[in-house]
């Protein structure tokens, strides 16, 4: 694979264990904690784990919001793992706010309830295979948006709900595979970047 520059929203949430994974595979990372880190390339962007709430307003704080938007929009691979999948959401069911806006679901907020808050299994991912994957405090995927289900590819169902999604240049998870040692899923969006 030729070296890649991926960016990880570094401003809260589980940034580094996503930068862990990306070098273990040969790509460059980058984080993004500012505005002025925007100013240089990269071939693809990872929305971490974390606080969806506290990570979309300080988005907008740090004005990164409408340029990473912009970039997302115009075809720059992204990949939102549980809270990344919330801010790349087009609709949350049980939230009035919408982040970014940019991939055809509607999502559920901590989906799970608190019995299930936190767990462990492992299911069959489209074009990988069974893999370990590690909810916690998860969203899912309750629907695609109408008028867009052709666009939508269905990856993977835990529980017989929806966790994993790719629309075009996005790639939406609702588990977290950065704290398993399968790196499958970061090797597809590598791909995607173009890796």
């Amino acid at each position: 694979m030729c070296k890649k520059k991926i960016a990880v929203l570094a401003v809260q949430g589980a940034f580094a264990e996503h930068i862990t994974r990306m070098e273990e595979l040969g790509a460059e990372c980058v984080e993004l904690r500012q505005k002025s880190d925007l100013e240089q390339e990269f071939d693809g962007l990872i929305l971490p784990g974390g606080e969806s709430t506290v990570q979309g307003k300080l988005l907008r704080e740090l004005d990164m919001f409408d340029s990473l938007q912009d970039r997302i929009r115009g075809g720059l691979p992204v990949f939102g793992t549980c809270a990344g999948l919330i801010l790349l959401a087009q609709e949350i069911s049980n939230d009035a706010h919408v982040y970014l806006g940019t991939l055809p679901v509607r999502v559920q907020r901590n989906a799970y309830g608190r019995q299930l808050g936190s767990f462990h299994t492992e299911q069959e991912v489209k074009g990988i295979g069974v893999v370990p994957m590690t909810f916690i405090r998860a969203p899912y995927i309750e629907a695609i948006i109408k008028g867009r289900e052709q666009e939508v590819e269905v990856l993977a169902r835990a529980e017989d709900r929806i966790v994993a999604v790719r629309c075009a240049n996005q790639l939406g998870i609702a588990f977290h595979p950065e704290l398993d040692a399968d790196m499958r899923i970061h090797e597809m969006f590598l791909r995607m970047c173009g890796g």
